[in-house]
């Protein structure tokens, strides 16, 4: 399978709207089965939540949102889809008959995974026609933004399955680690399981309040974990000598009653209230929506700090992101727009998120420079300077801009912006920019900008190749003919 062109969704929850949102806004379009009778509003408030974090994630242009379509029937959901996510409740006898009127439905070569978090592959794919298709894919919350996938095979699972789901997933922005051997919660539930119950067993023996031991990760060791994981971590606690020299001096502590992790604790009446008051009292009022928002900037900013990591390079999650974004430029760069000459070119449609607004509910200062810019490089990748032309070592430098707000972008309205290119020369690109209220026309902004052509490495000037210079001139040529924008050549404080 070269990629995933279509996909079905069966169950619309947490996890299963989180796959949702990580198709869709990858571009996928996307079949949902869930007959619960308020599964359209959850799949929609998680698809928002979704899009205010891409918001804040990345400027690289995404791709047109997929369709989302809401299915009467399981069959008619994966009919047609190349993967399909099984996201129903934690139960084998469901999942197991779920996965089976899947495998009946599905398309001979269509993808089959279960998102469960624990169940064994070869016992959900014991009654499947075509059990070679089925394996584990089991992300973590907010799928969306979490880019893991444990991908874990049956005995009945093909190599080939294998192979075509783990090739699946960079083109979304996802890592499929391979779990070599099946068993239950697979690696990154066993760990958590493990946390877990010590972290009962303190709060059970009053050593701390839920607040402490959530301090004690978030403050410590959790911002290791984030960037370097667990044995790379300890790898430098030990020191110029390593892991070998960590293993010998700590090593033998293991050996000491510190945990109970063998010993389950009794999760009573009791129990069950400390935490639960415990947890309330640190919420501190917040409800679970604006927990996850807060969850997703945090993790946004996480994200963006390991994409600088590592000399600029990307480091962890934050490379797989650097190359997501990287992906999404070259794709960009392949988009095709429409030369009407009798109009200025039409380059950017997009629509105000949630993270773009400011507290008087509008499109704040930089977003509309964010929109002004990608509106110049969609210009630049439409006369050939796209990414690959940037990584040989030229580009376009924008070295004046003037901005005008003309009216107000508010949150949720669809806008859209054009270009005509005012002048250009072997060095320079004088362009006009103006933005739109989709659904009035009315202009809303307008940027002038001017553009000079270097040579990135030597940080100058240099002309631009001929096969950039001419694609620039035939849509000059074309927009000489045009109305002069009102506005143009304007300065700061100028009178109407």
């Amino acid at each position: 399978m070269a990629g995933i062109n279509k996909a079905a969704c069966i169950g619309g929850g947490v996890i299963g709207g989180g796959w949702i949102a990580r198709f869709l806004l990858a571009g996928i379009d996307v079949n949902v089965f869930d007959p619960h009778p308020e599964a359209g509003r959850i799949v929609g408030e998680v698809i928002a939540n979704a899009e205010k974090a891409y918001a804040m994630l990345t400027g690289a242009p995404l791709p047109p949102r997929g369709r989302l379509n809401f299915c009467k029937t399981l069959e008619e959901a994966v009919a047609d889809a190349d993967w399909i996510q099984e996201s129903v409740p934690e139960r084998l006898d469901l999942k197991r008959g779920v996965l089976t009127e899947i495998d009946a439905a599905a398309r001979p070569n269509a993808l089959i995974g279960s998102s469960t978090s624990g169940l064994l592959p070869s016992d959900l794919q014991r009654d499947m026609t075509h059990p070679e298709r089925l394996f584990v894919a089991h992300p973590y919350n907010p799928v969306y933004l979490l880019p893991l996938v444990e991908i874990v095979g049956g005995e009945r699972t093909s190599a080939a399955t294998i192979r075509a789901a783990m090739d699946s997933l960079p083109p979304i922005g996802m890592k499929g680690v391979h779990i070599a051997k099946e068993i239950e919660a697979f690696v990154g539930d066993r760990l958590l399981e493990a946390l877990w119950r010590e972290a009962l067993w303190l709060i059970h023996d009053d050593i701390c309040t839920v607040e402490t031991l959530d301090d004690v990760i978030r403050y410590s060791f959790g911002l290791r974990w984030a960037q370097m994981g667990l044995f790379q971590t300890y790898r430098i606690a030990g020191g110029e000598a390593g892991m070998r020299h960590f293993l010998a001096q700590f090593g033998p502590c293991l050996a000491w009653p510190w945990t109970k992790l063998t010993d389950v604790v009794d999760l009573d009446e009791a129990l069950i209230e400390k935490i639960g008051r415990q947890s309330d009292e640190q919420a501190a009022g917040l409800s679970i929506r604006e927990l996850e928002r807060i969850r997703d900037e945090n993790l946004v900013g996480i994200l963006q700090a390991l994409k600088g990591g590592h000399a600029g390079k990307g480091w962890g999650a934050g490379k797989l992101l650097k190359d997501f974004e990287q992906s999404l430029w070259a794709q960009g760069g392949r988009a095709t727009v429409s030369f009407d000459p009798s109009k200025p070119l039409r380059l950017v449609e997009t629509k105000v998120s949630p993270a773009w607004v400011d507290y008087n509910g509008h499109m704040t200062e930089h977003r509309y420079l964010q929109v002004f810019g990608d509106t110049s490089d969609a210009l630049l990748r439409l006369i050939g300077v796209d990414l690959a032309y940037v990584e040989a070592g030229q580009s376009y430098y924008t070295v004046e801009t003037h901005i005008r707000h003309l009216g107000e972008a508010k949150l949720g309205q669809a806008i859209h912006s054009t270009c005509q290119i005012l002048s250009v020369d072997e060095k320079r690109l004088h362009v006009f920019h103006t933005l739109y209220g989709t659904a009035t026309g009315e202009a809303l902004a307008t940027a002038e900008h001017m553009l000079l052509h270097v040579d990135t490495k030597a940080g100058k000037a240099i002309p631009a190749p001929a096969a950039v210079y001419d694609k620039a001139k035939v849509i000059a040529q074309a927009h000489a003919t045009l109305t002069v924008p009102e506005g143009v050549g304007r300065h700061v404080g100028q009178k109407r």
